[in-house]
């Protein structure tokens, strides 16, 4: 047995060889616990965020965030409205029409009356011609080697998405019902077309392996892009 001798120190007691840390010993030790769960935690989110990239892709879930995106991003839905003006003798068929009424109102046309060629019918047929105001109207509208001749494709108007109304799955297929309006892209657009008139469609979409998608081209089931744009209803 270990002989004590009585300890000058009157706070430890004979005997008692065990360590005791002092206050500044305890603080650090507590900084290097503390320094060590917070790495660890760093590291424990950086795992799990890869894992999650991995795992899920962002068209795993149809939102309405991403069938908006999705709609506005098809080719289908970005194509400019164009408006063919063809100046010179047409048919009683193509005047008067209500686009060319439209443009006559503002002055931009004029028709008047004119015999009809062999090849051209139903009479009567008129001669259009483009106004002064009309050839500015066309040669803002154009290119400078597009505005000239009798035959104008003018690009009037583009589609806007306005809202997602409503989304309904059933497993693997998806109806998205979503409206939009016209944007004119210049005077003659905003003649034409009502930017304060919505249309509402619905799109078909389908869930791959990679995420869901548009039906775009020609579906064997459900309705593609280009027939909802064309069988648009007016919402009043």
């Amino acid at each position: 047995m270990p002989v004590c001798l009585q300890s000058q120190v009157a706070d430890k007691p004979c005997g008692d060889s065990r360590y005791r840390p002092s206050r500044d010993d305890e603080a650090e030790l507590d900084r290097e616990i503390l320094d060590l769960m917070l790495r660890t935690s760093a590291i424990l989110t950086m795992v799990l965020t890869t894992l999650l990239t991995v795992a899920c892709s962002p068209r795993d879930f149809l939102s309405r965030r991403l069938a908006a995106d999705l709609i506005s991003a098809s080719p289908e839905f970005r194509v400019s409205q164009r408006f063919v003006l063809q100046t010179g003798i047409v048919s009683g068929k193509d005047y008067p029409s209500p686009e060319y009424l439209v443009l006559q109102h503002h002055g931009w046309i004029a028709a008047n009356s004119a015999p009809c060629p062999r090849d051209l019918a139903p009479p009567p047929c008129w001669d259009l011609l483009l106004t002064p105001s009309g050839v500015d109207a066309v040669r803002a509208a154009l290119p400078p080697e597009q505005a000239n001749g009798s035959l104008f494709a003018v690009p009037v108007a583009k589609r806007e998405l306005v809202s997602i109304t409503g989304v309904a799955k059933q497993g693997g297929s998806a109806d998205v019902e979503f409206s939009w309006k016209w944007v004119p892209l210049n005077e003659i657009g905003a003649a034409l077309y009502s930017g304060d008139l919505h249309y509402k469609s619905v799109a078909a979409f389908r869930r791959y392996d990679d995420g869901w998608r548009m039906i775009e081209g020609v579906p064997r089931s459900g309705q593609s892009i280009d027939d909802a744009l064309k069988n648009s209803e007016p919402i009043p």
